[in-house]
């Protein structure tokens, strides 16, 4: 299916907003403490914040451009605040109030009249009405000045506003202190009744509507709890998403924390005196991100790992190497995996699991829980990490060391890899009962997912012991997710094929009780690879699974992608896979077109731009027909086409074999490609123009059934290959790095009538004047 990086509006639809609409307002807050903003009303804002330090501070951020939105769907770019006016009401709670010495502030930053950057500090107070904490405040951006006071005043100049925040502390705060709270400090903030007027008080903005596409979308707590609830589900839906929201919770934001001495660790004390696991802010967003999706008809998954922020993963919940250093992804700053064997952690996690279920209890929607990729797990050299404390109590107290996954192993080792995947298993069952017993009565879905190219890597294929247990068999979970993203990108099609035969016969799950994830681009500037995984969409999609997720929300915005719908008319691009039916003689008209843009200079030079890197085919099969019974072939054959809809298989007489133009193909013909050791499929080519520096290189997309021969460096061989649609020769196992792999076939083009009209001149044809039959070469997705 079609799809299109968008980088900008290019005439589609937008809309208005008022300047200052609360859902396009971010959060900002150094890390540990938390803050999150939601939208309780159209019109209104509130921010959640928990402050561990004296230092702590959040920014609640207006920026005039856009960075977040997906390019069809952003506001648009406006610095001028001349006469404009912004205007709420402000109530407070558990931060310093509006009067106090570094009570709320708005920074404004942006250039002055002579161009320069700067910075403006208003105090809030300076235009409020009211007391220090329900106030109404009301800010002239042409009248408002930074300072203390009018007297002492910097007037602003609002013409060049790059963006503005609103900054919240604590009761105690002490610029740039560490220094923990003696315990955490929730507060709050409320913008209400928010209005902008005069000059450029609305904003244009993209209203783009994709119309669904049959996909879902996952979401990511770490990445977009800056964000407002409301904004994403706007992006999820205008972009053609339906069914479910799969909803990363994330290893770093969402749970409560305190300070131990010097470390700010996961906060245990909910386990043993009831208390949420969730600290404020997580809980509010997300109990406005469910509501929200209630309110659009959208099936929200939570997401919970065994995955937290290192910095505050207590030491014996970390799972550790034989040495007893603790495993560490490779995030930055890194994350441990939590031991499934420490009874406090798990604990912990089944705590999270239930709270997240009864947040969506209290939104109506339906209950589903992911546990998101519980494994054992193993550092880059090899190393299994199933040694902290808990885990060696578990397996005896001195369990055989293994040294390197990629080695063999003798019959103690793989006896510990199947105790360890025992116990994963049971910690995965855990986390479901304590979630299905939060749900009661109510039904709830519990699902895995699993990274397939750590589990089942062919270099440690002992691992899937640990890592893909079969206690995991259906039907453990409602549903099995599985993701392969780095065999994907890679173009390493024989893993995946072999990896999802594994995973079927390993675990049982049959394709509609499976989920596929597609996805993801980490980097900026890498919008190559949604190509590969749009195709891998397409892949999945064929296998029918239950649903497929495009992961994720955060970086289908930043790189534009945007899933076009099938088209209305399933029959597009309808081919059918059958030959002409005539033989096309010698005298047959052929033409082979390109298309060159050529430039003369007024010196008569020229410049020329090939915008074809392949010839097109055009036939007229007209003076093939000889009879009239082979007029009346070709009459059928083009109403059973429906004139131009449907594309066929045509011989080109002068054209057919990788042999030249017409004789027998051997298995060293043309170079399809070579090895890396990765890739598993290569596409069939024909090369012309030997002894070039640039040949033309053509795909062939149709080869015919049987004709097809390969050879890897210069030696024909039988098996081990297949060839699939598109022409696409497919290897069991990838061939070596440096092997020429080459092929040889026979081939038909492509092709459909060119008009839906087929005039015959019954006279005419009776004397020997042939009709005029054009047909067209399909280009033909690849």
């Amino acid at each position: 299916m079609a799809f299109w990086l968008a980088a900008k509006r290019q005439g589609q639809d937008s809309d208005w907003i008022q300047r200052f609409d609360p859902r396009f307002w971010t959060i900002d807050f150094p890390r540990p403490m938390m803050a999150s903003a939601i939208t309780p009303a159209p019109d209104a804002l509130r921010i959640d914040a928990t402050f561990l330090r004296e230092g702590d501070l959040a920014g609640l951020i207006w920026a005039s451009e856009d960075s977040l939105d997906h390019p069809l769907l952003a506001y648009a770019t406006d610095r001028d605040y001349a006469r404009t006016t912004l205007s709420f009401r402000w109530r407070s709670g558990g931060i310093l109030p509006l009067d106090a010495v570094n009570g709320p502030t708005l920074t404004i930053e942006g250039r002055d009249a002579g161009g320069q950057p700067h910075s403006w500090f208003v105090r809030l107070w300076n235009f409020a009405t009211g007391t220090n904490e329900d106030a109404r405040i009301t800010l002239p951006f042409s009248q408002m000045f930074g300072g203390w006071t009018a007297d002492v005043a910097d007037p602003l100049y609002p013409a060049d506003i790059d963006r503005m925040f609103i900054s919240l502390v604590a009761p105690g705060y002490v610029q740039g202190s560490t220094t923990p709270f003696a315990q955490a400090l929730d507060g709050w903030a409320e913008l209400s009744d928010i209005s902008c007027d005069g000059d450029r008080a609305m904003l244009p903005i993209g209203n783009v509507f994709v119309p669904p596409h049959g996909l879902a979308v996952a979401t990511a707590y770490d990445d977009q709890c800056n964000q407002t609830p409301s904004r994403l589900i706007r992006s999820l839906r205008q972009l053609g998403y339906r069914g479910s929201v799969l909803h990363y919770v994330g290893m770093s934001h969402h749970f409560r924390l305190h300070y131990v001495g010097a470390d700010c660790l996961v906060d245990t004390s909910q386990i043993t005196e009831g208390g949420d696991p969730l600290c404020a802010p997580a809980r509010a967003w997300h109990a406005a991100f469910f509501a929200a999706c209630a309110e659009a008809g959208l099936s929200p998954i939570a997401s919970i790992s065994y995955e937290v922020l290192a910095q505050h993963c207590p030491p014996a919940w970390a799972q550790r190497a034989a040495d007893g250093t603790a495993g560490l992804t490779g995030w930055d700053p890194p994350s441990n995996l939590l031991s499934p064997a420490q009874g406090e952690a798990m604990g912990w996690l089944q705590s999270v699991g239930r709270a997240y279920v009864a947040l969506m209890q209290a939104a109506n929607v339906p209950l589903r829980l992911q546990i998101g990729e519980p494994w054992w797990w193993v550092t880059g050299d090899g190393r299994i990490c199933l040694y902290d404390d808990a885990a060696k109590a578990a397996f005896g107290g001195n369990p055989v060391a293994i040294p390197d996954l990629r080695a063999p192993l003798n019959a103690e080792q793989t006896a510990l890899l199947d105790s360890a995947g025992a116990l994963l298993a049971c910690s995965t069952a855990a986390i479901t009962m304590a979630a299905k017993a939060q749900a009661g009565s109510a039904p709830c879905e519990v699902l895995l997912l699993t990274f397939l190219p750590t589990v089942l890597d062919p270099a440690m294929p002992e691992a899937r012991r640990a890592n893909l247990p079969t206690g995991w068999a259906s039907p453990a979970f409602d549903r099995l997710q599985v993701e392969d993203y780095d065999w994907l990108t890679a173009g390493a099609s024989a893993l995946r094929q072999a990896a999802y035969a594994t995973i079927d016969q390993r675990l049982t799950y049959p394709p509609e009780a499976q989920d596929y994830l597609a996805g993801f681009v980490l980097n900026p500037g890498q919008g190559d690879l949604w190509r590969l995984i749009d195709g891998g969409v397409d892949e999945a999609l064929a296998r029918q699974p239950h649903e497929v997720f495009v992961w994720a929300l955060p970086q289908i915005c930043r790189d534009g992608y945007t899933r076009l719908p099938p088209a209305q008319d399933s029959d597009m691009n309808a081919f059918d896979d059958v030959p002409y039916p005539l033989a096309l003689g010698l005298d047959a008209k052929i033409t082979q077109e390109f298309s060159t843009s050529v430039a003369t200079t007024a010196s008569g030079f020229e410049r020329r731009n090939s915008l074809w890197s392949n010839a097109r085919l055009h036939f007229d099969l007209g003076p093939g027909i000889r009879s009239e019974t082979e007029l009346g072939t070709l009459i059928a054959f083009f109403r059973a086409r429906r004139g131009a809809a449907r594309g066929f298989r045509l011989t080109d007489p002068s054209d057919f074999s990788s042999n030249g133009m017409v004789d027998t193909p051997t298995a060293t013909d043309q170079l399809i490609g070579v090895g890396d050791g990765t890739t598993a499929s290569f596409a069939l080519v024909k090369h012309y123009g030997d002894g070039v520096a640039d040949p033309q290189i053509r795909r062939i997309t149709r080869p015919r059934a049987g004709t097809v021969l390969v050879s890897v460096n210069g030696v024909g061989v039988t098996n081990g290959w297949t060839v699939g649609d598109g022409g696409i020769v497919s290897f069991t196992t990838p061939p070596a790095a440096g092997a020429n792999l080459r092929a040889g076939f026979l081939f038909d083009v492509p092709v459909r009538f060119e008009q839906d009209t087929l005039d015959i001149n019954g006279a005419g044809f009776s004397i020997g004047d042939a009709p005029s039959v054009p047909v067209i070469e399909i280009r033909e997705a690849v």
